[in-house]
Parts: C-alpha cells; structure tokens; sequence
C-alpha cells in the first residue's frame, strides 16, 4: 500500500510539473506593438556602402575643439571630469569664478598653428585605421567649420581656416573614409534646452534649435559631399527624445539628400523614448553605438546587428588633457587585444587622440598609433574584412575568418609550444595547413581523436618552432578544406 502511495505522488508530481511546462510552451510570444517612429528595418543594411563600413576592422575618432586650450585646467584648478565637458564646470565644484563666460571668450584665442591635417592622415593610415570620426561640434557648440548660422565658429578665431574641410580633404586622400561627428546639445544657442520646455516661450526657442540643428546638418553634408556618414552625440537629453516624430523626419531627409549615407543608433528615439533599440527591441540606425568604453564578450550579446566600439587610451577622456600621470593608459598590447575580441565578433575597433590647442597630437599618442600601425603591416589580414568565425573562443586568443582562412591571432603562447585547435567532427570546413601569416613559414598540423568521452570535437595540433618567441601577439593563418564525407573515427560512447 505505501509503495502504491509513493508512485501516485510520484505520478502526480510528474503530471503536474509536465502540464505546467506544456502551459508555458503554449504561452503567446510577446506581442509587437505598433510604433510609428522605431526601427523602419529590420536585419542588416546589405548594400556597398554598408559592406564598406563593417569591413573597416580598425578606425580613429578624433575629439578636437576650444576644450583643448585648458586641456582639463585652468588657474592652477583641475576640472574633476572629461576634458571637453569642462565648460561644464561649476564653481560649486571647483571651478574658477566666472569659468563659464571665461570659457565661451576662449575661441577667439583658437589659434592652432602646428595644426597639420596631412599629418594626422598620414598618422592614422601608418596606424592602420579605415575610417575616421572626426568632431565638428561638441557639446560647448563651436563649430569648426565655418557654419553659416552661428558666428561661434572656426572662421571668427585667429586661425580662420575651415578645420573640416581640411580634415576632409587630407583623410580622403589617404584613402580613409570621413564620419562627422555632431552633438545635438549646444550650450552656446539660446534655444537649447536638456530638459523638455514647459514655458510657451521656450518651447519657441526649442523650435529655433531644432530648425537651427536641421540646417547644420544639411550644411555638413552640403559642404562635404564625401563624408560617409553621419556620429551623433548627446541625443540623451529628454528634450531631444521627446522629438520623436520630428527626429525620425529629419533622418528621412538627411538619408534622402544623401542616399547610402550611414547614421548609427544613437541619434532618435521611438515615441515612447527608446534609443538604441526600438520599444521592440529592433536596432534603430544602421549599426549599434552602444559599445562606447566597452566590448561584447559573446556573439550572443551583439544581437546579430552591426557594430562598432569606440575607446579611449585612458580611462574616460575624449578631449586633449594636459595631465595623465594620475590614469592607466592603454598600451599598444591592449589595444590590439581589444581590436582583435571586436573583430573577432563581427565588430569595428575606433581608437580616441585628442590633439592640444595646438593642434598637436600628444607624443604618447603618437607612439601607440605608431606600434599599432607596426603590427597592422603585418598581421592586418586578420583584421580587414573579416568575420565571426562561428567557433568557441580559444584560450590562446582570438579567430577571425576570411572565406577559407581561419586567422588565430596568439596572445597566449602554450609552454608546450603546441596550439590545439578544437573543430566540431561534423563542421564541413576542417583545417588542411597552418602557417605564419608574418612570414608564411608552414607548421607541423596534425589531427587527433582524442577520445573524450561523448565529445563531439576533432582537435588539430599546431607545433610551434622551438626556438619560436614574440613580444607582440602573431597570427597563424589555417587553410580550411571541405571536410571529407567520411567516418571521422568516433569512439563509442561509454558504457554507464
């Protein structure tokens, strides 16, 4: 009797666990709501300028403007924040008396004379980098191209020449393609506000900002027919968000003045204030912005969208700061590193410089763009126009692939001198050579079944010269041939 009670609870806990997972599996899916100012597509732009973007692998932002003449300081006083917000500081938190008038009469001291836009361009290519992300205005609303509806601008300065269009015209001849960076909060017009208006007079003035944006923005890309596109800043502003169908208007326009052009997912919000992603979840722009000082550690993570990360060297400061004894600064190992997890999962790397009042790109600097640039003349195969190569990460770093390539770029070199590559026995692609990509000098390639119980992997075993060493991370590039239809020799399964 009692071993009949124990299987009716048995059975009873059964049935109940079973009928609770079948109501579950039988729950709708979260319905989509309607929206009028989301995502107008979903899945990736397929066409050649958006091809051209995610094949960059490496790119440079350039943040540049008044901010630099202070370079985080003034009167002996250190701004407690990112150099090119310090217009921004308060006295209540250190700042000088009068800062913010002091700071708005800096332009007409602008004179960056060692300016050399060939220069950077010359940089940035030895470096590297496809693209650049170059700022035409920041938050403090200078301009540095002379904009026609503001006289806050580069053209009422000492310097007088037009910045962007030097800048423009130096990068494209170096064969990068130019993304202008713009800010849509401008401290310096009487109309913008952070928050949304509540008076009728500011809501007026909020009208005169939002005509005034639009007319700078069809002005950059009338000035500057072969910028790629456009890299919006402080859209976070709840005034801005609640412009949604007048935000998702403005995009239509700039796409239609300038078809092909690429706008990432930070410039609008639904109506219901969602940025980024929709209130569906579905990518708003062209590619993800969200990765700003950060990087996705699994391809899960990037949702399947395009993507890009921009960093800087240290910790948090875009702008030129005079002083970075007080920060860690990323050496040229770590940026390689962070380049190569961004490849490695279908993402661009964008490395920050923020030149002096000058005009000068600091030395530090310019000594990490030239050791990356050293690397890149070798191992930059494994990072143009490469993909997710579809494989768990390996201990030894990280794979990138390019049609029948697979590139293992080594941060951690085994102790055995024996790199084992795990490939499952069923892929249709499986390795058939390995060598250096610096050299092409071939290795010893084996293939093994190991014969782990229930695994479902082959592992190739690439051997290291013995008296092989580096100092910098190396590529090893793995031909794939078609996998031979044949039994791959599996063990059976252990016995329980």
């Amino acid at each position: 009797m009692k071993k009949l009670f124990f299987i009716s609870i048995s059975a009873l806990l059964f049935f109940g666990i079973f009928s609770k997972e079948l109501m579950a599996q039988e729950q709708p899916m979260a319905q989509r709501i309607t929206l009028q100012y989301g995502s107008h597509r979903e899945g990736k732009r397929m066409d050649a300028e958006m091809q051209r973007w995610r094949e960059y692998g490496l790119g440079q932002f350039i943040h540049w403007g008044v901010y630099a003449i202070p370079g985080g300081h003034w009167e002996g006083k250190s701004y407690n924040g990112a150099a090119e917000w310090i217009r921004s500081w308060s006295e209540k938190s250190g700042a000088p008396a009068g800062w913010q008038k002091t700071y708005d009469n800096l332009y007409k001291q602008f004179n960056p004379t060692d300016f050399d836009a060939k220069a950077w361009a010359r940089q940035a290519k030895d470096m590297g980098a496809k693209y650049v992300i170059f700022t035409t205005k920041h938050h403090d609303g200078f301009c540095l191209w002379p904009s026609k509806y503001t006289g806050y601008t580069i053209k009422n300065t000492p310097f007088k020449k037009d910045i962007v269009k030097e800048v423009v015209d130096a990068y494209d001849a170096e064969g990068i393609d130019v993304y202008l960076y713009f800010s849509i909060i401008d401290w310096n017009h009487p109309g913008y506000s952070s928050g949304i208006p509540k008076a009728e007079k500011d809501s007026l003035a909020y009208e005169d900002f939002k005509q005034f944006t639009r007319n700078q923005l069809i002005e950059l890309l009338t000035n500057y027919p072969s910028a790629k596109g456009l890299w919006f800043d402080g859209s976070w502003d709840a005034a801005w968000i609640e412009q949604a169908a007048w935000t998702d208007e403005l995009e239509k326009e700039l796409r239609a003045f300038r078809p092909g052009l690429i706008i990432g997912s930070r410039f609008r919000a639904d109506e219901y204030g969602k940025r980024h992603f929709d209130s569906n979840g579905v990518l708003m722009g062209d590619y993800e912005q969200g990765w700003e000082r950060k990087l996705p550690s699994t391809i899960e993570q990037t949702k399947g969208n395009d993507w890009d990360c921009v960093m800087t060297i240290p910790p948090n400061q875009w702008g030129y700061n005079s002083d970075w004894s007080s920060s860690y600064i990323k050496t040229p190992y770590d940026l390689i590193a962070m380049l190569l997890q961004a490849n490695s999962l279908n993402g661009n790397f964008v490395i920050n410089f923020g030149p002096d009042g000058k005009g000068r790109i600091r030395p530090e600097e310019g000594d990490i763009a030239k050791q990356i640039g050293e690397w890149m003349r070798v191992n930059s195969e494994a990072v143009y126009g490469v993909t997710y190569a579809e494989l768990p990460k390996p201990d030894y770093g990280y794979y990138t692939k390019k049609g029948n390539k697979l590139y293992l770029t080594v941060f951690n070199k085994p102790v055995n001198n024996i790199i084992r590559v795990a490939m499952a026995k069923t892929a249709e692609q499986k390795p058939s050579k390995a060598y250096f990509l610096a050299d092409k000098k071939d290795l010893k390639l084996v293939s093994h079944n190991i014969g782990l119980d229930r695994d479902n992997n082959l592992y190739y075993d690439i051997t290291l010269p013995d008296d092989f060493s580096s100092d910098m991370p190396f590529v090893i590039v793995i031909d794939l041939d078609e996998a031979a239809k044949k039994d791959q020799g599996n063990y059976r399964d252990a016995l329980t």
